[in-house]
């Protein structure tokens, strides 16, 4: 489905980096034939700008695997204590911040008008959660030895955590998503092993591990987007994920705070 390879191909660009407009309903778009839908791709994170939005339109299945980007959009992010800031757009279709710094705690409303309609999503950034450390760990399946990483941190108690792990290895996002909430697990120490359905590490490699605490709606998202992902292969077509963008707008727009920790695999 082109339109899942289009946000993994986001997801893997955007690495190198209290009022919810949550839509909840899953549309269904025809694979074969249907009326082109605007994608919205963005981010905020705790860390140091600038921030980017991606805006294209999605494609027939039976067309070439490009996605005209979205031009000349009005694109504006703002918090809840009243900092607004338009974005520029650099090239066709990305709008990007030269102001804004994200900060935990606050909520945060991406505004796109494009084409006459507005469209709005808003994601409140969680506080950031350390990874205390890594560890290399080693399975074999037959002849075959496989090495992964393994993270431990622990969850602060009496708060409803949603986490999504991204593991870079040698500078690359892995395409692998990983995400756990703390439901069975609120207060402990939680270790985490994250097994890669890719290229296996090797001795040298360099990983980095970001942990991204991120709001339940985007959780949400990220976790039907892996579902759907995994089914893709059926011959049932799959729903795209729950968007917290309104006016039927595929995407999502994320706040989100991030702590990482690197090894060098032996």
């Amino acid at each position: 489905m082109k339109l899942l390879r289009h946000i993994l191909i986001f997801l893997m660009i955007a690495a190198c980096s209290g009022i919810f407009l949550s839509c909840q309903k899953v549309i269904d778009v025809d694979l074969n034939s249907s009326s082109p839908h605007i994608v919205i791709e963005g981010y905020i994170s705790d860390q140091p700008g600038p921030y980017w939005v991606r805006i294209s339109q999605t494609v027939n299945y039976n067309q070439p695997n490009t996605f005209p980007p979205v031009s000349g959009a009005t694109v504006t992010l703002s918090d809840n204590i009243g900092n607004s800031e338009l974005l520029t757009e650099f090239i066709p279709g990305f709008y990007m911040s030269s102001l804004m710094q994200g900060v935990p705690g606050r909520t945060y409303t991406l505004t796109v008008l494009s084409n006459g309609v507005t469209y709005a999503a808003s994601s409140m950034m969680p506080s950031p959660v350390a990874i205390d450390y890594l560890l290399q760990n080693s399975f074999s399946f037959g002849m075959d030895n496989s090495k992964t990483v393994e993270v431990h941190f622990r969850d602060p108690a009496g708060i409803d955590n949603y986490y999504r792990f991204v593991e870079i290895k040698n500078g690359v996002q892995q395409q692998f998503m990983f995400l756990i909430n703390d439901q069975l697990q609120d207060g402990n120490e939680i270790t985490s092993t994250l097994f890669a359905d890719e290229d296996t590490l090797r001795t040298g490699d360099s990983v980095s591990v970001q942990l991204r605490s991120i709001d339940k709606n985007v959780y949400n998202y990220f976790r039907s987007l892996s579902q759907v992902v995994s089914s893709s292969s059926s011959s049932t077509s799959p729903a795209n994920p729950p968007s917290n963008l309104s006016n039927g707008a595929l995407g999502y727009f994320s706040a989100y705070a991030v702590r990482t920790k690197f090894i060098i695999i032996q």
